[in-house]
């Protein structure tokens, strides 16, 4: 889960200025946590309060989202799901956008089996992305989180993704010269995974979701859940990043790893 939060950090000041190279900082001062941190952190509260059971896990993700939403009101979320936090409405509105993929990835350290990864995948998304291609997207990304983190290796995951959800017939180096910016989850998670593919180490990983361009923070937080899970993160990165959350931010990734990543 704090793959996806370095890589949205690292990615936040190029969402909108893209670099297209590997070699840049990963932390400046400009950087930040944006929505996709936020929201990544209220699954995690969500998850962690209707466990063991989640037969609630609707309603308190409702409640946790709306409420961590409305207290970081300048985060950087997207125009319908902004609506979405500041109304009284707390019914989905059939959205294909890569908020669903984003912050999903804390789905993967509570569930015991890909089945279970679906089953919660699904509930963490629909609240709001009840569109087929958001369900896909984050459950996509969940299942390969999974994976990563149960120890399957690289081609087997790939296998995976590509037998079930997404067909990749497109490598970083092209993506550099034409991938634009793209808020679907169709456009960003098959993007997200290949540059953990062609990755050899976590950082290398977040330096190929920067380089491509596109949504940034968001191609960034994908490729980090799975690469975090993957390979660990460096001490280096994990506490950089950690600077960059405030205090609240940080008890809840500490509740949480406490709780599920023992």
């Amino acid at each position: 889960m704090l793959g996806a939060i370095v890589g949205d950090i690292v990615g936040s000041i190029y969402e909108f200025n893209n670099i297209r190279r590997k070699d840049f900082d990963l932390f400046v001062p400009r950087s930040h946590v944006t929505d996709d941190t936020i929201m990544t952190l209220a699954v995690a509260k969500a998850l962690a309060e209707a466990a063991p059971t989640y037969d609630r896990l609707k309603e308190t993700l409702i409640l946790s989202m709306k409420g961590l939403g409305r207290l970081y009101p300048s985060a950087g979320y997207g125009t319908r799901f902004e609506a979405w936090i500041f109304s009284r409405n707390e019914e989905p509105y059939n959205s294909y956008g890569n908020g669903a993929a984003m912050r999903v990835s804390p789905v993967a350290y509570v569930a015991n089996s890909i089945e279970e990864v679906k089953s919660l995948s699904h509930v963490a998304t629909a609240v709001t992305h009840n569109h087929p291609e958001g369900i896909k997207g984050a459950e996509a990304t969940a299942v390969a989180t999974y994976m990563a983190r149960t120890g399957e290796s690289m081609e087997s995951i790939r296998q995976h993704i590509e037998d079930r959800y997404y067909t990749i017939d497109f490598d970083c180096a092209s993506l550099r010269m034409s991938y634009g910016f793209d808020e679907s989850c169709q456009g960003t998670v098959p993007q997200a995974l290949q540059c953990f593919f062609e990755s050899t180490d976590f950082e290398d990983a977040i330096r190929n979701a920067i380089s491509i361009g596109g949504d940034s923070d968001t191609v960034a937080a994908i490729c980090g859940a799975v690469a975090g899970a993957y390979y660990g993160i460096p001490n280096t990165i994990s506490n950089t990043a950690l600077t960059y959350m405030d205090t609240q931010q940080k008890a809840i990734l500490t509740s949480f790893e406490h709780m599920f990543m023992k």
